[in-house]
């Protein structure tokens, strides 16, 4: 064994050599090679001791040429799955790290051993320290790297960070992503690079493909915001994924992503951009495979009252379903949210048919207590959803919106021009008669 040893050493000494004659003439080809050559000696030798410190070591040489070092970072990485042991194997990556620590021209690599060890630490359990890992790698100025590979890295970024439940941080990272990225079509043929333009790598074969990535990021942006219980932007997010190519084409796909943006376009608060996605998915041709949601969505447009009772009868079985469903349950609060809904949609159904109404009657229409009404009202009132006022000691509601003094008169002047108009009108109408009336008197 020690003379095995005492070969390998000879015969590293004298490709140091080599390598030192090669290095000082500046021969890039005679350097990477004399590098290669010390690592695969090491490597055969099995001797995974020597190979990080011939790796440190030939790293510091002094004018140690960048394509060496890029050569031997490479060559270093093909040799960590070989490792015998885990512990060999974060021996090497930690190695490698240090060597292309600041290092411009091997970052590629070193983002891809971060990744690397960063998966073996979260296999061990230690999430934090992998989420850590990750963040210490800003993949997004990398000019050289493929943007799938850019994307995914950042998206295991913030997949870490939501399983620390870091929710802050996982915004920030999220927002490096623009979703237009995945708008760009594929199909295009590249363009060739020209000359002085930065050569970017092909990523590896385990990076998915730009709509894979986009359904990925859209599934993460589901968590954090349900995390916040955001159902118009977890809404928007099923939308995004129900428009992927490959899930519309697939029905066993499709139909469950499409009963989500159902569920969440009716837990949604009303505002204007619920309204308009409500719309776009009632005109969507494929809502006719599921028609209790058709039903369930077109009852939310028709401007009429909905009972809670009955319709929370209907549709119970299909909503305790969504936990057997892609995407899971849809939340502890969702149940108690889709009541507010109806209470809410119900609300804006009578300011629409009434002025004024007396609180005892709101409650029976609303299936509540006077006191729940009110407070729902109020509530209404208060998130700028409906203008009403309450008079509690007469118990009446007015749905009438305030008028400001300058549209009070602006309608008194238009009012005035209206009757001038009619009174202009009547007078040449009469004028014309009596004309008429004195032609046929002179004949």
């Amino acid at each position: 064994m020690e003379g095995k040893n005492a070969n390998l050493e000879a015969a590293i000494d004298q490709l140091l050599n080599v390598e030192k004659q090669m290095r000082f003439a500046g021969d890039v080809v005679g350097t990477k090679k004399a590098v290669s050559d010390i690592l695969q000696l090491c490597f055969e030798a099995k001797d995974w001791k020597s190979l990080n410190e011939q790796i440190v070591n030939l790293s510091k040489k002094r004018g140690q040429l960048k394509q060496a070092v890029t050569a031997m970072v490479q060559q270093a990485m093909q040799y960590i799955d070989e490792a015998p042991d885990l512990e060999t194997r974060i021996e090497l990556i930690k190695t490698l790290n240090s060597v292309s620590a600041g290092k411009i021209y091997v970052e590629i690599e070193r983002a891809r051993l971060i990744r690397r060890l960063a998966k073996i630490k979260e296999e061990q359990g230690l999430i934090a320290e992998a989420a850590d890992l990750m963040q210490e790698v800003a993949v997004e100025t990398f000019g050289a790297m493929a943007k799938t590979e850019k994307i995914a890295f950042i998206l295991e970024q913030v997949r870490l960070c939501l399983d620390r439940q870091d929710y802050v941080r996982a915004q920030i990272l999220s927002r490096k992503i623009s979703p237009r990225v995945f708008e760009v079509d594929t199909s295009k043929e590249k363009k060739k690079p020209k000359e002085g333009d930065n050569v970017v790598e092909e990523p590896p074969a385990d990076i998915p493909s730009l709509l894979e990535l986009k359904r990925i990021y859209y599934e993460l942006m589901i968590r954090y915001y349900f995390h916040n219980n955001d159902y118009l932007e977890i809404c928007r997010c099923y939308k995004a994924i129900y428009e992927i190519p490959s899930i519309r084409e697939d029905p066993s796909q499709w139909i469950p992503v499409l009963r989500k943006i159902c569920w969440y376009l009716i837990l949604a608060p009303h505002d204007p951009m619920q309204s308009s996605l409500l719309n776009s998915t009632l005109e969507d041709k494929n809502l006719s495979e599921i028609p209790k949601f058709k039903l369930l969505l077109k009852q939310l447009v028709t401007m009429e009252v909905i009972q809670w009772t009955s319709l929370w009868n209907l549709y119970k079985d299909e909503f305790e379903n969504e936990k057997n469903m892609l995407g899971g349950s849809l939340g502890d609060k969702a149940a108690e949210d889709l009541r507010m809904r109806i209470i809410e949609h119900n609300i804006l159904v009578v300011s629409k048919y009434y002025s004024r109404i007396t609180l005892k009657r709101l409650a029976e229409l609303l299936c509540l207590t006077v006191q729940e009404a009110e407070k729902h009202l109020s509530e209404m009132v208060v998130s700028k959803a409906l203008v009403a006022k309450i008079d509690r000691p007469m118990g009446i509601v007015c749905f009438q919106v305030a008028k400001d003094s300058n549209e009070i008169l602006n309608s008194w002047a238009s009012n005035l021009e209206k009757l001038l108009d009619l009174v202009e009108k009547s007078c040449h109408q009469i004028h014309k008669e009596t004309m008429v009336h004195k032609a046929a008197l002179k004949v």
